[in-house]
């Protein structure tokens, strides 16, 4: 069961399969692993003591960041990812942490979730992928149907108050035009987050894209 793997400077947790979305380019879809890792896909989803172990036995002396990024979505179990943050920045300070969020866990959990990431989270980086609701529900297929974007949206602008750097991303062409990556550009600035193109993956092998 692969929890921790890799990533040019970064050491990347992988804590759930679960997702609440169902996005039409997600790379799970195309693969079990990525980037010549084993299988991202969890038997089970792993303890938190399980976590830490996995964090511990690398020499984290190599990395720059721990990023919250597998197969699934890790603000499912946002409560035990905040556990984990806490920890490990009790061991190391120094070390950054990010989430790799869809930014729903308003949704999830019915309440605003975003202040219980100050002092443990450093970045969140959000995926908003279409200026356009309908567009979002569309390529996105968040199961709390309508309403979803606009809540992400409004997660984005409360981690402007509890996280030190917020981040907005889209997928580049073809899924996501030049023009409605300016329309995107002008929403991050709205909310006070900045936005950053991701290149569109469209297979699992071979290294990572520049700016992963």
């Amino acid at each position: 069961m692969l929890i921790t793997y890799p990533l040019k400077s970064g050491l990347y947790v992988n804590m759930t399969n679960r997702c609440s979305c169902s996005c039409t380019f997600c790379l799970r879809n195309n693969g079990k692993g990525v980037y010549g890792t084993d299988s991202l896909w969890l038997e089970r989803e792993p303890t938190v003591d399980e976590v830490l172990a996995s964090i511990r036995a690398w020499d984290l002396s190599r990395f720059k960041e721990l990023v919250f990024c597998g197969y699934g979505e890790p603000t499912m179990r946002l409560y035990d990812v905040l556990e984990v943050a806490r920890r490990v920045k009790e061991m190391r300070p120094e070390l950054l942490v990010r989430i790799n969020t869809n930014g729903l866990s308003d949704l999830v959990y019915g309440k605003k979730t975003a202040p219980l990431l100050k002092g443990l989270v450093d970045t969140v980086s959000i995926s908003l992928n279409t200026p356009d609701p309908d567009e979002y529900v569309r390529i996105c297929r968040p199961k709390f149907g309508p309403g979803s974007w606009e809540a992400m949206v409004e997660f984005a602008k409360d981690c402007t108050a509890s996280v030190p750097d917020v981040v907005f991303t889209v997928v580049d062409e073809p899924v996501t035009s030049k023009e409605a990556q300016e329309r995107c550009r002008a929403i991050a600035a709205s909310v006070g987050a900045r936005l950053r193109v991701r290149p569109c993956e469209t297979t699992t092998d071979g290294p990572p894209p520049p700016g992963r």
